[in-house]
């Protein structure tokens, strides 16, 4: 079979997959194009024009529309983010028809295993310029108290918080070099700890409690001051959900996670800060009054 025939057989495959059935006339063709070696050789055929749409709708199938992406990569006030009332999917909902809002959070991950994942989901080819912004949230788990200091603690999680501070370096560093500039990274730091609520969960896991709030605050710091070296933007979650003695346990559902109003308070502040770089993302694709209803195509394409 020729280089157009084999074109063909791939041609009516799709067919097939896009509609779900394949009609007898696709058929004939094909096999017509099979004993053929170009398009000239092919006897006359008679295009219905239902036929003749189905080709146009083929055709444009390879004219894929790149959806720009926000990227949210971080452990399980991350991953849970897409939950309902949570702050990933309020940010998805805010950018809808604008850009695709991708839940990387890993539950249970600290920053050191962290570098070790993110080449895998951003890979490191030519410039991404369909990233519109990457936010990295660590240091809830890094903070875990080191089991070589206070017995019977988190020792699988914690990360030295110079070790985390190069980790969100090393993080930083790699997007740079997948194409991702500084100036669409966003550091999040861990929330507040409320440690009597958090001791109660760690007492149902068998466990004492694994971390206190005065050691998340130091986390949060080093989040900080490493947004700063890397002249990246940061949310210091921290610090605003404690802003002038605030009651902050009303943000939180387990002393750790967060709480609907919790989920509430970062979607706000991190629409703030993403706001900026999403602005000028047109609305994909018009709006359906906008559509020429006697030839889509022509609007669509």
């Amino acid at each position: 079979m020729g280089s157009k025939g084999m074109g063909m057989n791939l041609f009516t495959e799709k067919l097939e997959r896009h509609h779900g059935r394949r009609i007898i006339l696709y058929a004939g063709i094909e096999a017509q194009m099979s004993k053929s070696s170009t398009y000239t050789e092919l006897p006359v055929v008679k295009w219905s024009r239902h036929f003749k749409n189905v080709v146009a709708t083929f055709m444009t199938m390879s004219k894929s529309i790149t959806w720009p992406r926000v990227v949210l990569f971080g452990d399980s006030i991350t991953q849970f983010s897409f939950q309902a009332n949570g702050w990933g999917s309020e940010i998805a909902n805010k950018l809808a028809r604008k850009c695709d809002v991708v839940n990387r959070g890993l539950s249970g991950y600290n920053s050191r295993w962290a570098t070790v994942v993110l080449p895998r989901i951003i890979p490191k080819r030519a410039p991404d310029a369909s990233i519109a912004a990457v936010t990295i949230a660590f240091g809830a788990n890094d903070c875990s108290l080191e089991g070589k200091r206070i017995p019977n603690k988190n020792p699988q999680q914690h990360v030295p918080c110079e070790e985390y501070k190069e980790n969100l370096k090393e993080m930083v560093k790699f997007l740079a070099s997948a194409g991702v500039s500084n100036d669409k990274v966003i550091l999040i730091t861990p929330p507040p700890l409320h440690e009597e609520w958090w001791e109660k969960e760690c007492i149902l896991k068998g466990s004492s409690l694994n971390r206190l709030n005065s050691v998340t605050g130091q986390y949060a710091q080093a989040c900080v001051q490493t947004a700063s070296h890397c002249g990246v933007d940061v949310l210091d979650l921290w610090s605003l959900m404690q802003k002038d003695g605030e009651d902050f346990s009303v943000y939180l559902s387990d002393g750790l996670h967060l709480s609907d109003k919790g989920n509430q308070f970062v979607a706000e502040h991190l629409w703030r800060l993403l706001e900026s770089r999403v602005a000028d993302l047109p609305f994909i694709l018009p709006y359906w009054a906008d559509v020429d209803p006697k030839t889509p195509e022509n609007s669509l394409l």
